[in-house]
């Protein structure tokens, strides 16, 4: 099939019903990956038999094997009729969705004939005529398609597992960070942005007015020499950055979190999670993610917060969130973020600048929750010992057995004084 002269809705459609198979397997991720604490177990998991109800171990009919149309049509378990999860349609629809989304954003905007109108192009990306000699247009542009679709499913499962437990296994995150990182290196021309841009003009602007030890690092590179000349480099350096910049992003503001609020800001499986986002896309737009995700967030707490008064939401659906609304509104987006970017080394600076005003504006809400009386939300253990520990440690040593515990070996007259004596030889 010449996917030149395929019919748009054609090809989308079968994309479409592509995703919602993808879905029925990543379903089955979801349910199994939080059983298992290691990503041996994790994985190894995935070949047994996949059932429809999580109730029983049925084996599904032909038409309950069909996604979205299976779940429709029964509803129910046929072997212990109880209702089948929501979680099937929800995720195959999800995953049937964002494959032609992401198709159409990425290569059939404007038509799908050339690489300068694909919707996920910027002017530093591999699309330019002195880097295009490794592949024809279209070929690069649905490897990369095919890699942030194995991202994408990845972000599927680890929202509905982290909004179901609050965790993010490995199973989801490091596999295809581990992929992508290879799939860098082999094809060398999957990225969206190269591992360095700066404006020329910005940067020579810039330079007077840093200190005189940053001044030498304010000089024009262009990357597109060492781009031509090593691309399987480029490619590794560009995916092992995006691992660096996602995950220290999150583990930054966790750890500062941890030393100010004396509570986790993030989970670890963020982190991870990050990590294998930055491996695909890398880091300039990982970093993009990074400052998009709390936008998003915010609405969710405060919703949270007034309905149910909790104040601890999942994150990682909004790293995935943030992500997937990046990589469809490219065009519109990436021109914003790109100002920053452009900046060259004044990041440096940009950086520790935010990271002091994260840690300054934590330790002002912390003294903020202290003047007003508000604790934390988590107890923080002295290490003393507590009545609960001396009941726990009191009924473990002297148990007693007319409440059904193990028995004792003792004098029978310590037993006949309590009237206990014939009890016990009726038991014996």
């Amino acid at each position: 099939m010449n996917l030149h002269t395929t019919p748009t809705p054609l090809l989308l459609t079968a994309l479409a019903i592509l995703g919602a198979t993808v879905g029925r397997f990543l379903s089955v991720c979801i349910d199994r990956f939080p059983q298992h604490d290691l990503l041996r177990d994790q994985l190894r998991s995935l070949p047994s038999r996949w059932n429809v109800c999580q109730r029983c171990s049925a084996i599904p009919s032909l038409r309950e094997r069909i996604p979205v149309v299976g779940w429709l049509t029964s509803r129910r378990c046929q072997q212990c009729g109880s209702r089948l999860s929501l979680q099937l349609p929800i995720v195959e629809i999800t995953t049937a969705i964002l494959f032609a989304a992401v198709y159409w954003c990425e290569i059939t905007r404007g038509g799908g004939t050339a690489s300068s109108i694909g919707g996920l192009v910027s002017v530093e990306g591999p699309q330019g005529p002195e880097v295009l000699s490794l592949w024809s247009p279209m070929v690069w542009l649905h490897l990369r398609y095919a890699l942030h679709m194995i991202m994408i499913c990845g972000l599927v499962v680890a929202t509905g597992i982290d909004l179901k437990f609050r965790i993010i296994p490995d199973g989801c995150t490091v596999p295809i960070a581990v992929v992508a990182v290879l799939a860098s290196v082999a094809c060398g021309q999957l990225y969206v942005v190269p591992i360095w841009f700066q404006d020329a003009s910005t940067v020579k602007t810039l330079q007077p007015l840093m200190h005189e030890i940053l001044q030498p690092l304010f000089v024009p590179w262009d990357p597109t020499s060492f781009i031509r000349a090593y691309p399987h480099l480029h490619g590794l350096l560009v995916s092992l950055l995006g691992v660096l910049a996602g995950a220290g992003s999150v583990w930054l503001v966790r750890q500062i979190g941890f030393l100010i609020l004396k509570q986790e800001a993030m989970g670890f499986g963020d982190v991870v999670l990050m990590g294998m986002i930055g491996s695909v896309i890398g880091w300039q737009p990982v970093l993009a993610v990074f400052i998009l995700a709390p936008t998003l967030a915010i609405f969710a707490a405060a919703i949270n917060w007034f309905a149910h008064r909790d104040n601890e939401i999942p994150y990682g659906p909004f790293l995935s969130g943030a992500t997937v609304l990046l990589l469809l509104t490219w065009p519109h987006t990436w021109p914003f973020a790109k100002r920053f970017f452009d900046m060259g080394p004044f990041l440096i600076v940009m950086a520790v600048f935010m990271v002091i005003l994260l840690a300054a504006s934590l330790q002002v809400v912390q003294i903020g929750k202290r003047l007003f009386g508000f604790g934390n939300s988590l107890p923080v253990d002295d290490g003393g010992w507590t009545s609960a520990d001396h009941l726990f440690y009191y009924n473990g040593e002297r148990p007693d057995e007319q409440a059904g515990q193990w028995k004792r070996d003792q004098w029978s007259g310590s037993r006949a004084g309590r009237a206990m004596q014939q009890q016990h030889v009726w038991k014996d």
